[in-house]
């Protein structure tokens, strides 16, 4: 069968640089007119298919974009309202439970029973995290829906339960304050662990704590809440963007905390209160490191992995309290219990709570938004008295700070 002609277009032409070119126009995916130039007409006619069919897929794409691609969309949009940390998670959630599993699928096509599918896999993982994907659906989807991109939205009547709930962290008691202290005390975290016991800072507030925020040096002492931490790249980023603009503010201390800055503070090379060797702010990785410092005194179970015949086999030990490191023998599993920076954090509000320091005061000291976060989170906890506590938050609000 004979092949059928293509009629080519009457094309008109042009002179560039002394070179005569047929000439057409096209309007792109953007309403805008676009020339375009070939020496002859049938290769002028090819470019031209090829470009009216790029446009007509350029508009399809914004009427029907993929999950894919919406999703990368809506990130950008992101972008200039959070924080590039904040930003980092939800791009790592999104691409690891959203995109992965509808990613390939037209918005438009995504039915309900696609989202529960796709949510199945975080059951067995942490509530927390079940709740932050189940967000991040809604919102790309609700966005898809303002935009008129979708006639139905599959996340309505979307459940945000589910997932398993986290493992309560208890604050600290007393008598694990006072071992953990005399734990560290010789050690690198020891600083660290004394200003959250006894001011309640974030781990990136501490990190961020330079001393002209310290002020020893007045009745009340006090620490001024100004910087925020962080890493990219595992380089430190110090910042005066803080979490919340309750985060900013001025926390009196006690004196065993006073009394500890101050033998720091003299001694110290760097403008940080929490320094690497050079005087810098801790990396990422430094950071671990200080931490490990407490791990590795506790008795939480271990798992390493050792050879035997060629295989690789995994092994648990659980340390026994008073024990010694085989590898090191001055090393003494003396912590019978966890704790993790936050955990430090939450002993301090807690200690305030139930010393009777009403939940105004407690909110302002902790940087939270309202009193509801203060009181869902440290309301039911389990825990005693601490009256050093409540006595210089007393004296440190019925007078100005720094007076």
């Amino acid at each position: 069968m004979a092949k059928k002609k293509v009629s080519i277009p009457q094309y008109g032409t042009v002179m560039r640089r002394g070179i005569q070119y047929y000439r057409t126009r096209i309007t792109d995916a953007d309403g805008k007119r676009v020339d375009l130039y070939a020496e002859t007409s049938e290769e002028l006619y090819e470019k031209e298919l090829e470009a009216r069919r790029q446009v007509e897929e350029a508009v399809f794409r914004r009427k029907h974009p993929t999950v894919a691609e919406y999703c990368e969309k809506w990130l950008l949009m992101q972008s200039a309202k959070v924080s590039s940390s904040t930003l980092k998670g939800y791009t790592q959630n999104m691409n690891n439970y959203i995109v992965k599993p509808l990613g390939d699928m037209y918005l438009s096509e995504v039915i309900a029973d696609d989202i529960r599918l796709a949510l199945i896999p975080l059951s067995q993982k942490s509530a927390g995290l079940y709740s932050t994907v189940n967000m991040l659906l809604k919102c790309v989807f609700y966005s898809a829906e303002r935009n008129q991109l979708l006639d139905y939205n599959p996340c309505v009547g979307i459940s945000a339960k589910g997932g398993k709930p986290g493992k309560k962290k208890n604050a600290l008691t007393d008598e694990q304050v006072k071992l953990l202290l005399e734990t560290v005390r010789e050690l690198p975290p020891y600083v660290f662990i004394m200003i959250g016991l006894y001011s309640g800072l974030r781990r990136e507030e501490i990190l961020a704590l330079q001393w002209d925020c310290v002020f020893l040096d007045v009745p009340t002492p006090y620490i001024s809440v100004r910087r925020a931490w962080r890493t990219e790249h595992n380089r430190p980023v110090i910042s005066t963007t803080l979490k919340t603009k309750a985060a900013q503010r001025d926390i009196p201390i006690p004196k065993c905390l006073a009394d500890c800055l101050r033998q720091v503070k003299a001694t110290s090379i760097s403008e940080y209160v929490i320094a690497d060797s050079k005087g810098q702010p801790l990396a990422d990785s430094q950071f671990k490191r200080l931490w490990q410092y407490v791990v590795v005194r506790s008795t939480k179970e271990r798992t390493y992995y050792k050879y035997v015949n060629g295989q690789s086999i995994k092994c648990k030990v659980t340390p026994i309290p008073g024990g010694h490191q085989k590898n090191n023998p001055k090393l003494v599993y003396s912590l019978d219990f966890d704790v993790t920076p936050h955990q430090l954090r939450h002993t301090y509000i807690t200690n305030l709570l139930y010393a009777g320091v009403d939940p105004k005061t407690v909110q302002y000291l902790a940087g939270h938004e309202n009193s509801k976060t203060t009181m869902d989170i440290y309301a039911q906890v389990k825990y005693n008295k601490p009256e050093h506590l409540l006595s210089v938050v007393n004296a440190a609000f019925s007078a100005p700070v720094g007076a």
